[in-house]
């Protein structure tokens, strides 16, 4: 791409000399065909593509998506730029599985990562494999946690680097401007930023009227601890914006506009581990100056499972039809096209620090949400087992999450964070019925190892009980010694290639 810029700089001194015998107007007409000739050119070479990716901040903590207490000044010169889109989703809130989703283009229960901390399945061809063959390098530059390697074979990959007097480690800023200076092919690079997720800063004398309350923690306004916890993280999106701004004034410096650039987070941090919004909603912001038109939105439903088959599409390839996403090539192109009627979402609360028995899903169209919590203690004596041991977990997870019910239903246009349950609305009866049978109907497509059975409660664990046991203490999560490692292995629901 950059010989030809050097083709199109010989060329213009050539006809500017050989122009300097026409008119004002006729030499205005040849200018404006040069330019648009680079410019077709420039798209006929394949783009770059870069994703960064931010750690645990909610859609809900941008300026572009309404938010004025925070400074997230990279982002929205991005959506001035570029396009925002209002209605983007990770199908996990959830670091490891949000992230496989946008590496393999398949949910976490088909791609096999559908706890924290555990592996895509190993014959899966992730984006190293089928973008390396539509001729890009693939690069990860920051936080990984995703394996194995074999099925993440990235041709360059750099691990965050500390930093002094910042609670977490940076990007790899110099590996990644010394990338942009000398790479010789077309690449796609992951942008991976340890921040905003905590630990924070810490700040002191924080006040509550320099943040944003909603719905969801308008509640906690006049907690203190909370209200510096919260302090503390809008400290660190700033850092992290700090960093994209850093990494936008390379792209700029050494890349042409035949890059695209995504932006986006990898989970809300308000509602992780939930199938809520406030968890699965995610700011997505894309730039591409060639393609797309400054200052746009979409509000067509897309998700984490559609970036891979995105960047394939645009790379002049097509995505494998066992694939989940779609590509939303289209809607950058300017079209606004329907991408996907739904979007789905999956809970499961073990292998994580506060480990319970309490799985979720959720099917999602732009007005209705439906959820089905499938642990709740509507039906919790219906998923006993006989076994005492078993038993006790199953119980256990119920009661900590006793406010959650089997189903809920939301109507998302007239509330948006989902305060107000309508699963029992007889006039909603319909709309519920049919989201329920498409989930259970995608549930069976994923090979899930739930269904609508009332009953079906398996505890899992990593091959080789590798992980947080839901029989031994975690951190933040104390298990009375009497019942310590009484689960024997047959006890649990092994998935093998965990």
């Amino acid at each position: 791409m950059k010989n030809n810029y050097l083709i199109f700089i010989l060329l213009g001194g050539f006809m500017f000399a050989f122009t300097s015998c026409f008119s004002n107007k006729d030499k205005g007409a040849i200018k404006m065909k040069l330019i648009q000739a680079e410019k077709e050119t420039q798209v006929n070479v394949k783009p770059n593509l870069i994703f960064y990716l931010a750690d645990d901040q909610d859609v809900y903590d941008y300026g572009c998506y309404g938010n004025e207490k925070v400074n997230t000044a990279a982002v929205d010169r991005l959506a001035k730029e570029g396009m925002l889109f209002n209605n983007a989703f990770t199908a996990q809130a959830i670091c490891a599985p949000s992230r496989s989703q946008l590496f393999t283009g398949k949910y976490p229960v088909k791609n096999g990562c559908f706890a924290n901390h555990t592996a895509t399945r190993p014959n899966i061809k992730s984006v190293t494999t089928q973008m390396k063959n539509l001729g890009y390098d693939v690069v990860l530059a920051g936080k990984s946690h995703v394996k194995p390697e074999s099925v993440y074979q990235w041709d360059k990959e750099w691990e965050p680097v500390p930093k002094k007097d910042v609670p977490r480690d940076y990007i790899p800023l110099d590996s990644i401007e010394a990338y942009f200076k000398t790479s010789k092919k077309p690449f796609c690079m992951f942008i991976t930023s340890k921040y905003p997720h905590g630990k924070y800063f810490d700040v002191e004398n924080p006040n509550a009227e320099d943040i944003k309350f909603y719905p969801f923690n308008q509640h906690k306004k006049k907690d203190k601890a909370y209200v510096k916890t919260k302090a503390g993280y809008y400290r660190s999106i700033e850092e992290d914006n700090k960093q994209l701004e850093s990494v936008l004034k390379l792209v700029d410096t050494y890349l042409g506009d035949n890059t695209l650039f995504m932006y986006s987070a990898d989970h809300g941090a308000s509602g992780k581990f939930t199938v809520k919004d406030i968890g699965l909603k995610v700011p997505f912001v894309v730039r591409w100056p060639l393609v797309i038109k400054p200052g746009t939105t979409s509000n067509q439903l897309i998700h984490y499972t559609d970036v891979l088959p995105t960047f394939m599409a645009i790379a002049g390839g097509k995505s494998p039809n066992d694939m989940d996403g779609n590509s939303f090539l289209s809607l950058l192109q300017g079209k606004n096209v329907e991408v996907n009627k739904y979007v789905y979402g999956v809970r499961t609360n073990q292998n994580i620090l506060n480990s319970e028995v309490f799985p979720s899903r959720m099917i999602r169209n732009k007005r209705y949400k439906y959820i089905r919590n499938f642990n709740s203690l509507e039906v919790v004596k219906q998923n006993l087992t006989g076994n005492p041991n078993i038993d006790y977990f199953i119980k256990r997870g119920a009661n900590a999450h006793k406010d959650e019910p089997l189903e809920e239903l939301y109507d998302l246009l007239n509330d948006s964070f989902e305060q107000n349950n309508l699963a029992q609305n007889t006039e909603l009866k319909t709309i519920k019925d049919r989201l329920k049978k498409d989930m259970f109907s995608w549930m069976k497509s994923q090979g899930d190892i739930l269904d609508e059975t009332i009953g079906n409660m398996p505890i899992i664990t990593p091959k080789g009980n590798k992980g947080f046991k839901l029989d031994q203490d975690t951190p933040i999560r104390k298990i009375p010694d009497s019942i310590k490692n009484i689960l024997k292995e047959g006890d649990y629901t092994v998935i093998k290639h965990w």
